[in-house]
């Protein structure tokens, strides 16, 4: 018999064949994650290994040699024998295998296998005669090794490791060990007869495991899950009788929840009149036999599974663990690895036997510490692909789904309670969302979902499940609530000991996602808990082994390097060293540096809130780094915008500042366009070529005819319209905000004017170092052209779409060709080559400091 927390369930006799099972049907295949995982990983293997053998060409060569050398020395009789076990078995072998999956009907399973093997097939013949034939040299020369080896893959294997990586041999030694020993011999029989080289043979085998994996993943594995009747069945190893059973949540409905859960009805015991059971023992006494007392007067006994249809809907609830799903958000759980500090974090991966081991006991532990929880009943196998945990089923709701009237300040101080005896034990749950807190229809709180638990934990763990259920209350309740009621249980203390982890990277994906609309949740959290204690320390603890943006600064910065290198090295130094005209540079310089003054005018007259000068300088600087790694339009509004929000300004409003100062710029842009394009044509006739030619206009004209037509169109319109008032929302408001201030406007309209006279000296400069010389409205005309170009073109920077737009404007406006092209790259370089190192200095302590 089986004892369960003091209650004897004896063991009922009876199949549980036929018991019915409400659920809707299971789809005959499924994408198992592990697939996507496996394929991806083989993928960059495959990448890794191109990568060694074309810089690492003598080492693989070497390696090769060495091997061959010492086949050599190898008995030819046993070469010979495994060249012939090899030729039969590594196509005998799995065929085999096949053969005894179509005996146990698991058809569908070879088919997809076999699918695999003929995309192999067709891939690695592809390969070795096409690819070799039409591109020959570099990586293919390294991986057929010298021309000694004849194939770059090898074509007999690939496809068979293609069909067991798809036919699934997981559990079967035998079949693992006969397939892989074939292969193996295949491969040295490659080796030994030059046929192909160790590089071959290491991108034969991950894109064999490639195309298997990609193809299991893309046409489905057949549905490994076992069917509700199967798990319901599964309980009579446990002792008990089911009579009937639903499937329940979200995925009964078509949601994707990561374990299977079903409400089971147990059948009557089959006793007899006298009220005893088939083994002489008196039922009632069994199953009542319980806990008499109370922990803390709060935990009055219940009685446990077997009298279902008199003590509620379901007397059971089964939690599915099913073996594919144990991958699932393996990805996420990596990141946070990575990011987050080792004792923040639980294990990543765990195995079916440890997912169903740790549950159980964060079960018992939860029970042994006195807080309130379903009760474990049992836990068993289901198959090799499943396994169950029983739990006694509590009737209620999860607190997310209780009306806001009902959350009482009693039921919080419950919910409270529950918590303080998990950290007493010492136990970290690590998920303490709304829907891990039960309110049962006793109006008591339970605590549930402890599939992450911890036992043990350290000290860390249990303050950030403090951080965590008291941000989670908050959302529900409100910060006053729910830090009052915590420190009616918990104490000022510990809560003032969770200030410094009340962070967003501390909580849950899904706490989270719920804090983006409430940002100032967090921190109303920490005002309520230092009106408690003032004295308590607000700095937040490093969690973070690295932050998002240090990511985005590595790949910033080496996107930059690989631009700016070879555009740099392109220069001719000693060309511009000898012909310049230094103080001509030097003047191009100032004025470069100028426009970082002006552009952070032009932002600070905009803004209605104060702003320092000198750092909002410096954030010019950082965009001129950002600038490199996206488009010219996109970079700068990117970094002022969090500018300002740093700076205290609302996410709204600062939007609509950055919005207003773009908006002016455009429409001063257009403006001088348009006045310097008439002021050149009349006064300079060597610009008359710059005028739209009758191809410019009958474009011009298409283009408009076009988009006129398409916005009659209704649903086009929405999108155009909806797309024009994110992009300015707000702005007329910031803008009449402006206007009041005549200091304000000064400083944006002088600031916008500002950067454009800063870059016209500076191209006018650049032309004069080499000797050239241009009417100054013929420069202005030229930088404004390019300017628009730059800023429309995807580029990062506009690189490609400056230059050539510059260099041809100043061609046709009358300076030579070697002229003309030694002042834009001197321009260039002053406005958007030589800022990037200072702009990432300034980028890495903006962020430092927290300004963006």
């Amino acid at each position: 018999m089986t004892r369960t927390h003091g209650a004897v369930v004896r063991p009922r006799q009876g199949a549980a064949a036929g018991v019915p099972v409400d659920e809707p049907a299971q789809p005959d295949r499924i994408r198992r994650p592990a697939d996507a995982i496996r394929f991806a990983a083989s993928c960059a293997l495959l990448a890794a290994v191109m990568l060694l053998v074309s810089i690492a060409q003598q080492t693989t060569h070497g390696l090769q040699t060495d091997i061959a050398e010492g086949t050599a020395h190898a008995p030819r009789l046993l070469l010979s024998l495994a060249t012939l076990a090899s030729s039969f078995g590594v196509l005998a072998v799995p065929v085999a295998f096949a053969v005894e999956r179509l005996f146990h009907k698991d058809g569908t399973r070879v088919a997809i296998a076999l699918l695999a093997a003929a995309i192999a097939l067709l891939v690695t013949i592809g390969l070795d005669d096409m690819v070799v034939s039409s591109a020959p040299g570099g990586v293919l020369d390294s991986l057929i090794w010298g021309g000694t080896a004849t194939a770059p893959v090898h074509t007999d294997i690939a496809p068979v490791i293609a069909f067991v990586s798809a036919v699934g041999m997981a559990g079967r030694i035998r079949w693992q060990a006969a397939t892989w020993t074939m292969i193996g011999l295949a491969a040295l029989t490659g080796l030994t007869a030059s046929y192909a080289s160790v590089a071959a043979l290491a991108a034969t085998y991950l894109l064999g495991r490639a195309i298997g994996h990609g193809t299991l993943y893309a046409v489905g594995t057949p549905n490994p899950r076992p069917s509700g009747a199967a798990v319901v069945a599964a309980l009579e190893r446990l002792g008990l009788r089911p009579g009937r059973a639903v499937r329940l949540g979200d995925a009964a409905e078509g949601g994707t929840e990561e374990t299977r859960r079903y409400g089971v009805v147990l059948a009557p015991s089959p006793a007899g009149p006298d009220g005893v059971d088939d083994d002489g023992g008196d039922i009632d006494a069994d199953i009542d036999r319980d806990f008499d007392g109370d922990f803390d007067g709060d935990r009055g006994g219940r009685p446990l599974p077997g009298r279902g249809a008199r003590h509620g809907e379901w007397d059971l609830e089964l939690r599915v663990l099913d073996r594919d799903q144990q991958t699932a958000g393996i990805l996420y759980r990596v990141w946070r690895l990575l990011r987050l500090r080792g004792a923040t974090t639980g294990r990543t991966l765990r195995s079916l036997r440890r997912s169903l081991e740790q549950e159980s006991l964060m079960a018992y532990a939860v029970d042994a510490a006195g807080a309130r929880t379903p009760r474990l009943v049992g836990t068993s196998e289901v198959g090799t692909e499943a396994a169950l945990l029983a739990y006694e089923h509590v009737p209620g709701r999860r607190l997310g789904d209780v009306p806001a009237d009902e959350v009482t300040d009693a039921l919080l101080t419950d919910v409270w309670r529950q918590f303080r005896r998990l950290q007493a034990g010492r136990l970290a749950h690590r998920r303490l969302e709304d829907g891990a807190v039960l309110v049962g229809d006793d109006g008591r709180a339970y605590v549930t979902d402890l599939r992450f638990g911890e036992i043990a934990a350290g000290d860390l763990a249990l303050r950030l499940d403090l951080a965590q259920l008291l941000t989670t209350l908050a959302l529900r309740t409100g910060p006053e609530r729910a830090v009052r009621t915590a420190a009616s249980v918990l104490g000022e203390e510990a809560l003032a000991a969770t200030v410094p982890l009340l962070q967003r990277v501390a909580l849950s994906r899904a706490t989270r996602a719920a804090l983006r609309h409430r940002r100032d949740l967090l921190t109303r959290i920490r005002e309520q808990i230092v009106r408690l204690k003032p004295e308590t320390e607000a700095a937040p603890v490093r969690l973070e082994r690295f932050q998002p943006r240090t990511i985005f600064s590595i790949v910033a910065l080496s996107i930059a390097a690989y631009i700016v290198i070879p555009q740099v090295g392109s220069l001719d130094f000693a060309h511009l060293m000898s012909t310049a005209t230094w103080w001509w540079v030097a003047v191009a310089l100032g004025a470069a540096a100028l426009t970082y003054l002006a552009a952070a005018l032009m932002l600070m007259g905009f803004v209605p809130e104060r702003l320092p000068l000198w750092r909002t300088a410096l954030v010019q600087v950082a965009a001129s780094f950002v600038k490199l790694v996206a488009p010219a339009a996109v970079g700068g509004v990117a970094i002022n915008t969090r500018y300002l929000q740093r700076s205290g300004v609302r996410p709204g409003p600062a939007v609509a500042s950055v919005g207003a100062s773009q908006l002016m710029g455009m429409a001063t842009h257009i403006l001088l366009l348009i006045l310097f394009g008439f002021l050149t044509g009349s006064a300079n006739n060597a610009t008359k070529d710059l005028a739209p030619s009758r191809t410019i206009v009958i474009v011009v004209l298409a283009l408009g005819l076009v988009a006129g037509i398409a916005l009659t169109i209704p649903k086009v319109r929405r999108v155009v319209t909806a797309r024009l008032k994110s992009m300015f929302s707000g702005v007329v408001p910031r803008l009449v905000d402006v206007l009041q201030s005549p200091k304000k406007l000064a400083t944006g309209m002088g600031g916008t004017l500002l950067l454009t006279v800063a870059f016209v000296v500076c191209l006018d400069a650049s032309i004069r170092a080499f000797g050239g010389s241009l009417h100054w409205t013929s420069v202005v005309v030229v930088f404004l052209t390019a300017n628009a170009l730059g800023s429309a073109a995807p580029t990062p920077g506009g690189l490609g779409a400056v230059e050539g737009a510059l260099t041809l404007a100043l061609t046709i406006s009358g300076l030579t060709a070697e002229t003309a092209t030694s002042a834009v790259l001197l321009y260039r370089l002053l406005t958007l080559w030589l800022p990037v190192l200072p702009g990432w200095a300034a980028f890495a302590y903006l962020q430092r400091k927290g300004a963006i």
